[in-house]
């Protein structure tokens, strides 16, 4: 009897972790730069090695981005280090974290000034990463980036 009861929380288990599994998936991506708005671009050119490696481990690194990458009035979104690069004006750049401070799904998409995330309609200020539309109530957190000339690079 022990044995039977143990096999069906094995079960039960193995399917509560495919659902979960499932769920995360829907929330993800593919890990490259995107966009789905005219302003937001996707770059053009891969993210080094060395700039993914500083977004996880949080220490400067190669270039990220250049400026003509960051449409002026919208943003880039960088999947894989989890960073959206935004342009309020010409020559302002900032970065944010890229994952939404509501539930922790990533933004998809930067247009008419805000950082968009798709999972439940949250937006995002450009200028300053605070919350121009709910449900989150708390800003996109600013992540440091470093600015030499056309190079863009996690600091």
């Amino acid at each position: 009897m022990a044995e039977d009861l143990q096999s069906r929380r094995t079960v039960i288990a193995g399917v509560g972790a495919g659902g979960l599994t499932m769920v995360l998936a829907a929330c993800g991506g593919d890990g490259g730069a995107t966009s789905a708005a005219p302003q937001a671009q996707e770059s053009s050119a891969a993210p080094s090695a060395s700039a993914s490696a500083s977004a996880s481990t949080g220490s400067g690194g190669g270039a990220l981005t250049t400026a003509a990458d960051v449409p002026v009035g919208g943003g880039t979104i960088f999947k894989e280090q989890k960073v959206v690069v935004t342009q309020p004006a010409a020559g302002q750049f900032k970065c944010f974290s890229a994952i939404c401070t509501h539930k922790g799904c990533p933004v998809a998409s930067v247009g008419d000034g805000t950082i968009d995330c798709p999972c439940h309609g949250s937006k995002f200020s450009i200028e300053d990463g605070s919350v121009k539309g709910g449900p989150a109530t708390a800003p996109l957190a600013e992540v440091p980036i470093k600015v030499d000339g056309d190079s863009i690079t996690l600091a």
